[in-house]
């Protein structure tokens, strides 16, 4: 396990988010990007939870930000290196991204994510 300050973990998930490709970046929106310091739940690096676009009807409106959150010391827990963190946190929040999207557990393995 590593251990790296909030400030440099949170510098790691902006920048997976600004390495998003532009096409896919400019999709996005109502969703709020959240870090939670501690473990998060049990075998979970991140969480997407929201509506995906891919379920969204023309009634959608009004309606919270969709939540993605991103579990520090779960990733950390796993990495060996700072280069093994940022690795972990570009993975979690494309695979997270992924769900916004509509892409299931299943698919997003099979992509690699």
């Amino acid at each position: 396990m590593i251990t790296v300050t909030d400030a440099v973990f949170e510098q790691m998930v902006a920048t997976a988010l600004d390495s998003l490709p532009a096409e896919f970046a400019a999709l996005i929106e109502n969703v709020a990007v959240l870090i939670e310091h501690g473990p998060g739940p049990r075998g979970l690096l991140g969480l997407y939870e929201g509506i995906p676009l891919t379920s969204r009807t023309s009634n959608y409106a009004g309606v919270l930000p969709d939540r993605i959150t991103i579990y520090q010391r779960a990733i950390c827990a796993i990495c060996d290196t700072e280069a093994d963190v940022v690795e972990q946190v570009r993975r979690t929040v494309i695979h997270e991204v992924g769900h916004y999207f509509g892409i299931s557990d299943e698919r997003l393995r099979e992509l690699g994510w």
